[in-house]
């Protein structure tokens, strides 16, 4: 994997007007079949949005899940671990958060810190890294086998230049303040060797394959993000129950 060689932006030619109105649309199918699944109550989908600073996971979140349900959604945003995170394995938190057959669950981020900010900063060594990264692939397998929950990652391909763009923004706009964060600047300085570790954690935690969603431009970042879901939702066979003859 060499994420320098793959586009951060969308193809030429597109009509960026058409794009969202399809992604709307998109949208409204999507919340369809969440209500679907829902209802039936024997499938699970976990997203999964992980990418650098500003890449656009909160945006992706709210543009592609607009009109589902509360009822049967919810996302999580992976933080610094508390102290009581801390004391168990690296996975329990993640764990406790899977979804239960019917729910769609976002992870903002994700498991996968695990094995990149502390790589990055050598908090773990390499043995330390090839133990997690088994351990997420057994995760996965373990939620796709085992609960029936289809996995959806997504690696957030945003340019160096483009994020330098979007965290300029939230010091410029007093609208965005907010959003900034002076460790998010630090971060940025490590990029090359951010770079490296996602290239890994793409090639190596493949229980559940990657999606490499190109987000320089946010409108047709959640037209792409939103097609992906909603050819993997169209694969799914869900069944509304039904009263039996006895109960009506």
């Amino acid at each position: 994997m060499d994420l320098s060689k793959i586009s951060t932006k969308p193809p030429k030619g597109l009509d960026k007007d058409k794009i969202k109105k399809e992604t709307a649309k998109l949208a409204k199918r999507i919340a369809e079949k969440q209500q679907l699944i829902y209802a039936e109550g024997k499938k699970a989908v976990l997203i999964v949005f992980q990418g650098m600073d500003s890449s656009g996971k909160d945006g992706a979140t709210r543009k592609v899940f607009k009109y589902c349900s509360p009822s049967g959604i919810r996302a999580h945003a992976f933080k610094k671990p508390t102290d009581l995170e801390f004391a168990h394995d690296f996975l329990w938190r993640a764990h406790k958060l899977a979804p239960s057959k019917g729910q769609f669950v976002i992870y903002n981020r994700s498991h996968y810190e695990d094995i990149l900010i502390q790589r990055v900063h050598k908090w773990i060594d390499k043995d330390r890294v090839n133990t997690r990264i088994d351990a997420i692939n057994a995760y996965e397998r373990l939620l796709m086998e085992d609960n029936n929950t289809t996995i959806l990652k997504f690696y957030m391909h945003i340019s160096k230049e483009r994020q330098l763009e979007k965290l300029q923004e939230r010091k410029d706009d007093p609208a965005k303040n907010w959003k900034h964060n002076d460790g998010d600047w630090e971060q940025r300085e490590h990029w090359d060797e951010y770079m490296r570790c996602y290239e890994d954690a793409i090639d190596r935690c493949n229980a559940a394959p990657w999606i490499i969603a190109p987000v320089d431009s946010r409108w047709y970042r959640d037209y792409f993000i939103a097609s992906k879901v909603m050819d993997a939702l169209d694969k799914l066979e869900v069944t509304l129950p039904t009263l039996s003859k006895d109960s009506k």
